[in-house]
Formats: structure tokens, C-alpha cells, sequence
């Protein structure tokens, strides 16, 4: 269905070639599952398949991509959309209406469908993937998940033959990403449907793939083969593959289901071992955040009501909840984009949204879902430098955390042509160049591989340690059990769970880690924790 032959992808004034002698076949009726680290060229293939790449991109592509017979070179994106189905990482770059079921239906207009197929595969879909309640709704007033929803859904009502995904439920809730990968494997199982996806969560996916095609490094051949062979030499893989690993199960197990079954020796060498928590916040210092009775409105919706929230020095909490509970607009609150309507706010002392942006920036840092609204500059350098004027920060300061968190990458590139992860992370280095005493996240882990979100976690780490009150709002839970000293559950915009991590995370089989799932009842929720503990019995 699609076929890769010696294909070679270069960028204009690129010093190395993204793709270099790729070949590869994709069956149809298959799950095929692309990793590799965070810019290492995934996009770009996935780009090839959908011709996207270089009609719209640029660049020279050598060699040759074919898609059910047509060659992507020849045939332009439009030529190729009754057969082949996209899904970007940035979901508001496609959508090209304003109105939930009048996106879900643009494609099938766009193709002439018969106007009573259109409204059966708009019911279908909004069905499939829990749309219903949101098919009035305008795109703009829809959370980051909802929106990754909507945009899957407008693929999947045109019925492609090949779907090309990039970092599907980067942005899903876990209820909602299993909603999405039983859409993805009924396709598969019972249509037909071709999948190739790439994604960083491989806790979520692996599992499901027929294949894995990994890129182990910018320009180095593709390795493809079953899944489990592939993880057990990926430098990027899921946690339940780091255990196998430590615990010298080969294979290595790629559910949890087949991991329990692997590990009762290894719960009986834990049996009588507690892992040492992280160390907090100190208990009598002051909170540099405090919501009272706090609610929000946008427009005539409220949306959170009776909120209550204290976080101190030192202390890192997870807002966690499915996607539409509240999360990014209580960090708005918090930043002042967004005015209480009833209730109050105080960070580091000020009420955020009576406060002059000059003076707030010194007090509280948002990282946002879309780091486009943070990036101005053409360079990185370009914003480096800015961030560090505007931070009043001495220069270098922006440009040493880039190169902490995102080595390699060159300061003369143009932000647009990072990665989504590589842009979040640059959005991550501009806010950090203030150091803010209280830091506000959402989704920092989107389109981050494991490298990159260990120093991201090492980095956040070690600003708690420093006194910043750190607030994240995530899906991942990986995250949230390696970082976070208390988790806060929102739902429907009111707070449903506060606790301390391993509290409300065992509590929880959907914010359940691997790792706890393997271990349960025990109470361990990374394979670090694990790993510390049989060294130290050693």
C-alpha cells in the first residue's frame, strides 16, 4: 500500500538530509508504528506519504514514494486525498470551518459525496469518537484534546484507504486515547485501513502496531521489524520495556498484561521495599499561589466553579482530568488571561489579571499547549535574545537552557522548522529565562521523546528544589508519577481528587503508570524507583 524506494529528503539550505536511503513497505490492513527521538525526521516521512512533502514543504526529494499505486512526486496532496487521510500534530493548522460537524463534513464536500452519505458518516463518527455533545460547538471554544478529536474525525469520515497520523493522543485524556486506538484498530482489523503513525507515547501504542519502523538518528537507515525486536535496541521505548530490560526478560514485554504475568519474581524481591518519596515543599512556608472559591466563565459557559488551591515553594503538582475538564483554563486564570467571576487569585502576592504584564512575567511563566503564541523570531538565537532583554537576564541566558534542553539544535534554525517538541521546549527555555517563581505548564510533554522528557523532568526538578512553585497540566501520566509531589483531578470543572501522587494515581486505573500496574499492590510507579531499589540491595 506504501512503498519507500531509496527515498532521500533534503531541505533547502539544510546541511545534512533529513531522510537518507529509505526503504521500506508498509502492507495494507496494517498498524505500523513510527519512533524515534524528537527530530529525527518522522514528520518528513510521514509528509512523503501524504505528498505534502515536497509539494508543500519544499525541499528535493530523491528516490521514489508510491500510495495504492501513485507516486506522491506526480500526484499532489489534493490528487491523493480520496486515498490518503492526514492528521497533523498541530490540529488548528487544518481545520478550515468553524463549527464541529461542519468540519467533520468539509471533506466529504470537497470530494462531492451525496448529501445523505455525508450525514450517516457524520453520525458514525461523532458516535465513534464521543462527539456527539460537541457537534454545535465553534472549534475555537474546544479544549487541545477535543480539538485532536475533531480533526481525527474529519479524516475518518472521507473512509481513506491509508491514514497517516502524527502524534495522535499526544493531546487526549487516557480515557479518550483508548477511544481513539479501538477506532484505529477497527479500522485496521475489520476495514482494511492502513495506519502510519508516529508517536512519542509509546506506552499507549506499541502494543497495538503489527510493525515498528524506528529512525534511530538524522540520516541513519530505518530499522523495521515485529515490535517487540525493535524495542529490544530502540533508544526510545516505553516503560514497561525499560523494566523488561532491568528485570532480563527477553523479549521484553510490550503490555502491562504480558509484563504481570513476567514479574512475580521480581514483586517477591520488592515485597519488602518502600519507595522513598521526593522530597516537598517546606509545610509552613507561604503559598505563592492561592485560588479561593474561584470561578471562571467563558462566555455564558462557567466554566470551573468553586475551585480551591494552594501550592508552595517547592512543591510540583499534576492537573490532571479528561481533556474538557477545566485544566487550561484554570492555568489562564492563574496567568490572568482569563478574570475570575466569582472567588479571587493571588500569585506571589498579586491578583494576575490586575497586574501589568511587565510585572507579571516576573512573578508567574506559562508554557502553553501552542508555543506559537510565545515564538515571534525567525532564528532561535533571534529569541533567545529577546527572551533574555525582556527577562532583563544577562545574555546567554535564554541560549544556555535551549542548549540544556534541546542540544544539537543549530541557533540560525527558524522556529517553524523544529519540531512540535522541539518548539515546546524553545517556548519552555523563553519563559524559564525570567525565572519566574511560579512556573505554569501545559502539556510540556507533547511531542517530546523519553530523552527530552528526562531533561525536561531533571530541569523541573531541580527548580522546585530551588524554591519555584511548579504547576503542570498533563495527560501523561509517566509524567506525573515521575515529577509531581501532589496530583489535583479536575472534572467538569470542579477539583475531585488532591492528594499526594502515589495516593491518587494507584487510586486511579486510568492515571494508573505502567509500572504500577505491573507491580500493584505494591506502590511503585517507575521503573527509576525500581531501579534504585535493586542496586541498593545489590
Amino acid at each position: 500500500m506504501i512503498r519507500f524506494e531509496n527515498v532521500t529528503i533534503t531541505y533547502e539550505d539544510a546541511t545534512h538530509s533529513t531522510l537518507r536511503d529509505i526503504d521500506l513497505t508498509v502492507p495494507e490492513g496494517e498498524l505500523c508504528l513510527l519512533v524515534g527521538p524528537s527530530g529525527v525526521g518522522k514528520s518528513t516521512l510521514l509528509g512523503a506519504v501524504s505528498g505534502l512533502v515536497p509539494h508543500f514543504t519544499g525541499g528535493r526529494l530523491a528516490g521514489r514514494v508510491t500510495v495504492a499505486g501513485r507516486d506522491t512526486r506526480t500526484h499532489k496532496p489534493r490528487e491523493l486525498a480520496d486515498v490518503v487521510g492526514t492528521v497533523g500534530q498541530d490540529p488548528l493548522s487544518h481545520f478550515v470551518t468553524d463549527i464541529v460537524e461542519d468540519e467533520l463534513a468539509y471533506g466529504m464536500e470537497s470530494l462531492g459525496l451525496p448529501p445523505d452519505t455525508m450525514r450517516r458518516r457524520v453520525e458514525e463518527t461523532l458516535d465513534l469518537l464521543g462527539l456527539a455533545g460537541l457537534r454545535d460547538r465553534p472549534i475555537a471554544t474546544l479544549s487541545g484534546g477535543q480539538r485532536q478529536r475533531v480533526a481525527i474525525g474529519s479524516v475518518l469520515t472521507v473512509h481513506p484507504s491509508v491514514l497517516v497520523l502524527d502524534e495522535p493522543t499526544s493531546a487526549l485524556d487516557p480515557g479518550a486515547a483508548e477511544d481513539v486506538l479501538a477506532v484505529l484498530q477497527r479500522l485496521v482489523h475489520d476495514l482494511g485501513t492502513t495506519v502510519l503513525m508516529a508517536e512519542h507515547r509509546l506506552e499507549r501504542v506499541v502494543q497495538y502496531a503489527d510493525r515498528v519502523i524506528l529512525l534511530p538518528a538524522p540520516g541513519a537507515p530505518a530499522v523495521v521489524g515485529d515490535p517487540a525486536e525493535v524495542m529490544a535496541g530502540s533508544p526510545v521505548h516505553p516503560p514497561v520495556v525499560a523494566l523488561g530490560r532491568l528485570a532480563g526478560w527477553s523479549p521484553p514485554p510490550l503490555s502491562v498484561r504480558d509484563a504481570r504475568r513476567r514479574a512475580g519474581p521480581l514483586r517477591e524481591r520488592l515485597a519488602d521495599a518502600v519507595p522513598q518519596p521526593l522530597p516537598g515543599a517546606t509545610p509552613d512556608a507561604a503559598p505563592l499561589v492561592v485560588a479561593e472559591r474561584l470561578a471562571v466563565r467563558q462566555g455564558r459557559r462557567e466554566v470551573l466553579h468553586g475551585i480551591g488551591l494552594e501550592i508552595r515553594p517547592g512543591e510540583t503538582v499534576a492537573l490532571m482530568g479528561r481533556n474538557g475538564a477545566g485544566k487550561s483554563t484554570l492555568l489562564s486564570a492563574l496567568v490572568g488571561l482569563l478574570p475570575p467571576a466569582t472567588g479571587s487569585v493571588s500569585v506571589c502576592g498579586a491578583a494576575p489579571h490586575r497586574t501589568r504584564p511587565a510585572d507579571l512575567v516576573r512573578r508567574v511563566g506559562l508554557v502553553p499547549q501552542e508555543p506559537r503564541d510565545l515564538l515571534y523570531a525567525d532564528t532561535v538565537a533571534a529569541e533567545c535574545a529577546a527572551a533574555d532583554r525582556d527577562a532583563d537576564a544577562p545574555p546567554g541566558t535564554c541560549a544556555a537552557l535551549v542548549a540544556d534542553l534541546l542540544p544539537g539544535v543549530p541557533g540560525d534554525a527558524h522556529p517553524r522548522d523544529l519540531s512540535e517538541g522541539q518548539r515546546l521546549t524553545l517556548a519552555l527555555a523563553v519563559v524559564l529565562a525570567a525565572e519566574p517563581p511560579v512556573l505554569l505548564l501545559d502539556e510540556p510533554t507533547r511531542g517530546l521523546d523519553y530523552a527530552a522528557k528526562s531533561r525536561l523532568s531533571d530541569r523541573l526538578r531541580s527548580l522546585a528544589t530551588a524554591g519555584h512553585a511548579i504547576l503542570l497540566a498533563t495527560h501523561d501520566v509517566e509524567l506525573a508519577a515521575d515529577l509531581a509531589h501532589r496530583v489535583i483531578v479536575l472534572a467538569d470543572g470542579e477539583i475531585v481528587a488532591d492528594g499526594p501522587t502515589p495516593d491518587v494515581l494507584l487510586a486511579s486505573p486510568a492515571f494508573a503508570p505502567q509500572i504500577a500496574k505491573i507491580l500493584a499492590p505494591a506502590p511503585w510507579l517507575t521503573v527509576s524507583q525500581v531501579e534504585r531499589e535493586l542496586e541498593g540491595a545489590e
